[in-house]
């Protein structure tokens, strides 16, 4: 459960030049403590060209089948998954438009317009004609030309794209049927081939590597802000991307999304870490909870199996043609047959949402979700129970929807000793 928007935050660190003795000590200490986690990024392929070309014609045929003529598209996710391209946001339009039978061209500012060939042309890029305005005329007559010199009138909007945007195009371009892009965008993008789901089992499969790594380095008077520094640095050093961290000690992890990281750890502490990073774009997702450094009590114990009966029962649930919601309900049952019910008073949140090349992504393990499942569907499973003032409990895998029920990335925790 990444908090929507979460990026780790390193602890303070004394300030000035970078090659400051203080900083590198402290990174070479720690490149010591996990001396044998190499990069193994390299296990898996990254997604080709080729196999981003072959997205951008199966969204053609997408948008045929619901009567859109095109996709207009900002720089995010959806545009990285269909082409490869990274571009931040900023006042200024710059857009890619993806038509029916599966070709494409880009809106671009025009100062710009030399800097985005260097990763739109070339072998190995996904080309497309650059249509470029300049600051005084703003993008709207020249994104309606070239959506008239196509014929492209109804035109759907990819679901992250700003409102302002789509609010000027309304008035800019009456002539367009304006729709909204989910459906297409959720067509597209919730069933993983194959190569996506090796990338992702791949990267869950690190993410629970560096957990057991990072647990065998826990020592009394550790604050969650330093547990979280090291989980961060065994998940870079096996090759993992953009890793973020979410660790909590005690009374703190009754909180889902954490509070108070500076608690000193404590032996018999229960500890929770959520952790995940990026494997060539494709995210892990990870939570693990155990008692550190002590026989867990009968209270812990008695949370920490409930918790891990419910994500099992969950599992078992999950096949093609089950309503997505009907799963949360099962977890839900499954916890208040054990006493830690009913609804949300202490398993508070759904039990997951699915994941890609976003952390959070459609569909979600909620009870009110009407998405049927379908093989190559992936979401987490993470149930949960948070008693305020004592501790919380939350223990999360990654599944996947196959062809006759559900697998799962990496290894089952067995227990509350340790995240293994």
């Amino acid at each position: 459960m990444a908090p929507d928007g979460y990026r780790y935050e390193r602890p303070t660190r004394p300030t000035g030049a970078s090659d400051d003795p203080r900083i590198s000590d402290h990174v070479a200490a720690m490149d010591e403590m996990f001396a044998d986690l190499v990069d193994e990024s390299g296990s898996v392929d990254p997604i080709s060209a080729k196999e981003r070309a072959e997205r951008r014609t199966r969204l053609g045929g997408i948008l045929r089948a619901l009567n859109h003529d095109a996709l207009f598209v900002e720089p995010g996710p959806t545009l990285e998954y269909l082409t490869g391209v990274h571009w931040g946001h900023s006042e200024r339009m710059f857009a890619l438009v993806v038509d029916a039978d599966g070709g494409h061209f880009w809106i671009v500012p025009g100062f710009e317009e030399q800097k985005a060939r260097l990763q739109i042309d070339g072998e190995g890029k996904p080309g497309g004609e650059l249509y470029t305005w300049k600051e005084h005329e703003y993008p709207y007559a020249t994104l309606s030309a070239a959506l008239r010199e196509r014929g492209l009138r109804r035109l759907a909007i990819e679901p992250q794209v700003r409102y302002g945007f789509v609010a000027r195009l309304l008035v800019a371009l009456p002539q367009l049927s304006i729709a909204d892009g989910g459906t297409a965008v959720f067509d597209l993008r919730a069933r993983k081939d194959k190569h996506e789901l090796a990338l992702m089992r791949r990267a869950n499969e690190l993410t629970q590597r560096a957990l057991v790594a990072t647990s065998e380095q826990l020592h009394s008077g550790m604050s969650g802000w330093d547990i979280g520094e090291l989980i961060v640095h065994a998940q870079e050093r096996l090759g993992l991307k953009d890793v973020w961290d979410l660790s909590l000690i005690g009374p703190a992890a009754a909180y889902p999304h954490g509070t108070q990281r500076d608690v000193p750890l404590a032996r018999g502490d229960m500890v929770l870490i959520d952790t995940g990073g990026a494997l060539h774009g494709y995210q892990s997702d990870n939570t693990r909870s155990w008692v550190y450094n002590a026989r867990p009590t009968e209270r812990q114990q008695a949370v920490w199996q409930a918790v891990r009966d419910a994500q099992q029962r969950a599992f078992e649930a999950i096949k093609p043609g089950v309503r997505a919601g009907t799963i949360d309900d099962v977890a839900r049952q499954s916890l208040t047959d054990a006493g830690f019910g009913p609804g949300y008073r202490l398993f508070t949140h759904r039990l997951g949402h699915g994941i890609g090349i976003e952390v959070h992504e459609d569909p979600y393990f909620d009870s009110g979700s009407q998405v049927i499942l379908e093989p190559g569907m992936t979401l987490s499973n993470e149930p949960g129970v948070y008693v305020y003032g004592e501790f919380g409990v939350r223990i999360e895998d990654i599944v996947a929807v196959t062809k006759n029920g559900a697998d799962h990335f990496g290894s089952w925790q067995k227990g509350p000793q340790g995240p293994a």
